[in-house]
């Protein structure tokens, strides 16, 4: 599997004011450039009396795609700028626009640059961005007298377990990172005297949240 990479988990907004000039940010998940389109079509008939909706996207685990849009601000002023704030926090799969309310007040190149950059730092703040992260799923087969030890050892290691199921048996569901797997797998074999069975059920994408909680993606 590949390796971990940042993405939106909730798209949000932020807004700044510079010289009576609104700048609103909107963020974006997307998966293609015909999804980014779609929501920039949406965004400019949401704010169909703004002066100018400027966009960045960066789309694809390397940011193999990436466009911005200066819309009618001068060249490099906006849409550039934008897409540097993107690329700087490492940011995936993501669309942003800055819609931007003219206040009567021109703001120079370096106005603009600053003002565009903030705006999307403050729709960034305002979304949910997470690491997201390779694992496989592992069913883990043992008796009764092997729950504790799994749950130290999945506690220790850092491993989620996602479920638990009782039958005559017990089967715990971890979520593991490729690269412990094979530690994980040496100390449950070890702690149960090899009576442990183990089976893959397949490779995820998760998430852990500010709360705490994990979210398969």
């Amino acid at each position: 599997m590949d390796r971990s990479y940042r993405i939106v988990y909730e798209g949000g907004t932020g807004e700044i004011v510079e010289k009576k000039s609104r700048f609103i940010a909107t963020v974006f998940s997307v998966e293609s450039e015909e999804e980014a389109a779609s929501f920039i079509e949406n965004i400019r008939k949401q704010y169909w009396d703004a002066r100018h909706n400027c966009y960045a996207y960066v789309i694809g685990v390397n940011g193999e795609k990436q466009k911005c849009s200066d819309d009618g601000e001068p060249q490099g002023t906006a849409g550039r700028p934008m897409l540097d704030v993107l690329l700087g926090e490492e940011i995936r799969n993501v669309l942003v626009v800055v819609t931007r309310y003219f206040g009567g007040t021109l703001l120079g190149t370096g106005g603009l640059v600053r003002a565009y950059s903030q705006a999307v730092k403050k729709g960034i703040e305002g979304s949910v961005i997470v690491d997201k992260c390779p694992a496989v799923k592992l069913n883990v087969i043992t008796d009764y007298n092997g729950i504790g030890k799994l749950q130290y050892i999945a506690a220790s290691m850092n491993i989620a377990i996602l479920d638990t199921e009782y039958t005559d048996k017990v089967i715990m569901k971890l979520l593991v990172p490729p690269d412990t797997r094979g530690t994980l797998e040496s100390k449950i074999m070890e702690a149960t005297s090899a009576s442990a069975e183990m089976i893959e059920d397949g490779d995820v994408w998760y998430a852990v949240l500010e709360d705490k909680s994990i979210v398969l993606l």
